[in-house]
C-alpha cells in the first residue's frame, strides 16, 4: 500500500528558500531531492490551510509555490478537525499562537496520513510532543528523513 504524506507549508517554503545560512541551504537541498525525485513514491496531499498560507502576500515566491502544489490534492477540513485542534491547544500540545500548526497536525491525524512532512521542528516535528498526542498521529519527519537509502 502506498503511504500518504501531508506536506506542510514549511516544506514548500524550503523548496524556494534563498537564504544562505547552512540550515536553510541544507533544508532546501533535502526538500528538493525529496520533492523532485521521491515524491512520486507517495500519495501526497496538502490542505486549504497550506494553500492559504502560500497565497499570503508576504510569502516568498508565492506564485511559484502555488504552482508547485497545483496538482496536489487537498484533504478537506471536516468539523471534527476543529475539535481536534481545540484539544491540541487546550492540552498545550501545540501553542495557541501558531494555530496553523495545530491545524496541520489535526488534518494529518484525522486523514490518517502516514507522515506529516515539515521543517517546523519547534512545534510539529518535536519528539517531546509525541507522548502528548493521543489521537492517530502520522510520523513527523523532514524531507531528508524520507530520502532514506536513496543513495545506497
Amino acid at each position: 500500500m502506498i503511504e500518504k504524506v501531508y506536506v506542510e507549508t514549511s516544506v514548500i517554503g524550503a523548496y524556494f528558500d534563498e537564504r544562505a545560512d547552512i540550515v536553510s541551504v541544507a533544508q532546501k537541498y533535502w526538500t528538493r531531492i525529496w520533492w523532485d525525485e521521491l515524491r512520486n513514491r507517495y500519495e501526497v496531499v496538502v490542505s486549504r490551510v497550506v494553500v492559504d498560507e502560500l497565497k499570503h502576500p508576504d510569502f516568498p515566491h508565492s506564485q511559484q509555490a502555488l504552482e508547485l502544489i497545483e496538482n496536489i490534492p487537498e484533504v478537506p477540513i471536516e468539523d471534527e478537525i476543529r475539535q481536534i485542534v481545540k484539544i491540541y491547544i487546550q492540552n498545550q500540545v501545540i501553542p495557541k499562537n501558531p494555530l496553523g500548526d495545530a491545524l496541520h497536525l489535526a488534518l494529518a491525524s484525522y486523514h490518517k496520513c502516514d507522515y506529516l512532512l515539515t521543517w517546523n521542528c519547534k512545534h510539529i516535528a518535536n519528539p517531546n510532543k509525541f507522548r502528548q498526542i493521543r489521537l492517530y498521529i502520522p510520523n513527523l519527519v523532514t524531507p531528508n528523513q524520507l530520502i532514506g537509502d536513496y543513495y545506497d
